[in-house]
């Protein structure tokens, strides 16, 4: 019992004491008045936004980096949930607009990427068929080729044996005779101009006419003749015939002695014959 009476006691001498000292020191509670509320500073938020204003307002609601002074085309107090810019009035859609505008891009983009794949396939069957045509082309180059380096190489093959067929030639000049000609040519040239003489042109001397003619004479082994040809005329017909039909006449020639005819088959004179004023038949 004494121990229950000892704390209601205490709760009393605080509660007194406290009332005391509220009096003593003029401690009171006090309502604010709402009419100095206004004055009281306002909480301030800091906000992004994403346009700006020349204008400072008057009345901030929050802080942010730029000065937006209202805006807006509705009464209440909303604040823009994203950071993406607000269209213009004049490019707003309207639900139904907005569908409408998805399903326009929606059939947009389909029709794009199905152009693109038909592009794309049309790119590879061009590429397949040049491919082919490549290839084609290529098999039939190289057949062709194939077939071209077979006839040149039979036309070579064959050239080589015409061409071994075919008679040794010498030629011989009278300014560039070697050694084992020499002779012959020496007794070819003797027999020729003492046939000439023999058979001078009756034509030629009646007409005065004179004049130096160049011929080849093409010689076979056995010493016949093969050619007869003018390789620079005298311009007179009358002394290159003359000239011809002598050579005719002396032949046939020695045949070639054996060290001649080891590398020659036919050998080719050429010599200048000249019909003289005094009605002779000289070589040079």
């Amino acid at each position: 019992m004494p121990a229950l009476i000892k704390q209601p006691l205490a709760a009393a001498m605080v509660f007194s004491l406290a009332l005391h000292a509220f009096a003593l020191f003029g401690i009171g509670f006090v309502l604010p008045d709402p009419r100095k509320a206004a004055d009281l500073p306002q909480p301030l938020q800091v906000v992004l936004v994403n346009a700006k204003s020349k204008s400072r307002p008057t009345k901030a609601d929050a802080l942010a980096q730029h000065h937006l002074d209202g805006g807006g085309n509705t009464p209440e107090e909303r604040r823009a949930k994203t950071p993406l810019p607000v269209l213009k009035d004049g490019k707003q859609f309207t639900p139904e607009q907005a569908a409408r505008r998805v399903r326009q891009l929606e059939q947009e983009s389909k029709r794009l990427l199905t152009q693109v794949k038909s592009t794309h396939s049309v790119v590879q069957e061009n590429n397949r068929q040049q491919q082919q045509e490549s290839e084609r082309m290529n098999g039939e180059d190289l057949v062709q080729r194939s077939l071209e380096i077979a006839r040149l190489e039979a036309e070579i093959h064959k050239n080589l044996d015409t061409y071994q067929k075919m008679p040794r030639r010498k030629f011989i000049g009278a300014r560039t005779q070697e050694f084992r000609f020499a002779q012959y040519v020496e007794d070819w040239r003797i027999k020729v101009e003492r046939i000439g003489n023999l058979n001078y042109p009756e034509q030629a001397r009646q007409q005065k006419i004179f004049g130096s003619l160049q011929l080849t004479v093409a010689i076979r082994a056995d010493g016949s003749v093969e050619s007869v040809e003018v390789s620079h005329s005298s311009g007179q017909r009358i002394l290159d015939a003359a000239a011809q039909r002598i050579v005719k006449l002396a032949a046939p020639f020695a045949p070639l002695p054996p060290e001649i005819r080891r590398d020659t088959d036919i050998l080719s004179i050429t010599r200048t014959w000249t019909f003289t004023q005094s009605d002779k038949l000289e070589s040079e």
